[in-house]
């Protein structure tokens, strides 16, 4: 169609259509209830089914073992940095975080209020261009935590530390990207507009024996064990978010599930970074060992086109794609319902933007 946008933004993440259709009739008439899926009431058996469908999905396409819970709450991944220390650092009040970008730090920055937190590593010192790994964790640290994938910086983590305290894993702009065992983690958390669905809702994969050792004094609305004892329904969940996430869980089920949705990303990552590699004109900013297959972030030698490289991309129908304020540049995420037909377009305009005659007498890439 004339009209035809290729979304690269990095959040709210991009649907497939199919998903966006069956969510559009909802929100007129809910299984022929004469309801909305709005309307409807987070008590009653219609929604009993979408949230019980919801997490066997999320189970089954992730192999979540029996002794974890499956959380659905509301306040997104930034919530999650500050109920997890209060629930978490307790005995030991202390925990090891490691530091790798925007988000690591705020996470960072909430838990300190409510103990001492020590930094295993940081990239900083390179503008969190990589992943440290050179680190050690104390055997006494209430826990561990990391973020899988940074999606300003356009890295990620592909080899997890072992340890013998609980790891904790901000999985916000990767889950369901691709395969990961659950049981080396001991509470995953995840906003869902990165790549599960709208915004709205947080999934919360939580092992039952830790939520077991919790002895702080905590407000029901931050106690994971009043979420787990109500079904995640202590108050009004966010209804919609968690039908358009069922809807969008079975599209990827439908689609060969998790093990196939990281094979489409690995080619898509691929193809985008090969163009950013081969090009004189475009430079890629992550460490090549550590580059993100979710958010692909790179500049231009020639700083002074990239605003004329932005408007170009637009005239072709491709949005989202500047980068972070604090970074600059551009920023392509590619989730799972981005079509590697959308990154031949977005590879090909690159292409043809460089190729104007006028661009010869700007920078190019340095010998």
């Amino acid at each position: 169609m004339d009209n035809k946008k290729y979304n690269f933004g990095a959040g709210p993440c991009i649907l497939p259509d199919n998903v966006l259709n069956s969510a559009s009739d909802a929100v007129k008439d809910y299984n022929r209830t004469g309801l909305s899926i709005l309307e409807i009431s987070h008590r009653s058996s219609e929604f009993e089914n979408v949230i019980s469908e919801c997490e066997n999905l999320v189970r089954e396409l992730l192999g979540v073992p029996d002794d974890y819970s499956i959380l659905f709450l509301q306040g997104g991944a930034s919530t999650q940095f500050s109920m997890v220390p209060m629930c978490l650092m307790q005995q030991h009040k202390q925990a090891v975080y490691l530091d790798t970008g925007y988000f690591s730090l705020k996470a960072i920055k909430e838990a300190r209020l409510f103990g001492t937190v020590r930094i295993a590593a940081s990239s900083k010192d390179s503008d969190y261009d990589y992943i440290p790994y050179d680190y050690h964790i104390p055997g006494d640290s209430a826990y561990f935590h990391c973020t899988s994938n940074n999606s300003i910086e356009g890295t990620e983590i592909f080899t997890f530390p072992e340890t013998n305290v609980p790891m904790i894993c901000d999985m916000s702009s990767d889950i369901f990207s691709r395969e990961i065992n659950v049981a080396n983690f001991d509470l995953i958390y995840a906003g869902a507009q990165k790549n599960m669905g709208p915004a709205g809702l947080t999934l919360v994969i939580v092992k039952k024996a830790l939520l077991k050792g919790i002895q702080n004094l905590i407000p029901s609305m931050s106690d994971y064990r009043i979420y787990d004892a109500h079904n995640s329904m202590f108050n009004t969940p966010p209804v919609f978010s968690i039908y358009v996430a069922m809807l969008n869980l079975r599209w990827l089920k439908e689609a060969g599930g998790v093990k196939q949705a990281e094979e489409r990303n690995i080619a898509k990552a691929n193809l985008l970074y090969d163009a950013i590699d081969n090009s004189d004109h475009f430079y890629g900013l992550a460490d090549k060992t550590d580059r993100s297959r979710m958010n692909v972030t790179f500049k231009m030698y020639s700083r002074e086109k990239e605003t004329e490289f932005m408007n170009f991309a637009e005239s072709k129908g491709i949005i989202g794609i500047r980068g972070f304020r604090s970074l600059g540049g551009f920023r392509a995420s590619l989730y799972n319902a981005m079509d590697i037909s959308g990154v031949e377009v977005l590879v090909q305009c690159m292409n043809d933007f460089v190729d104007n005659d006028l661009f010869e007498n700007f920078k190019l890439k340095p010998i």
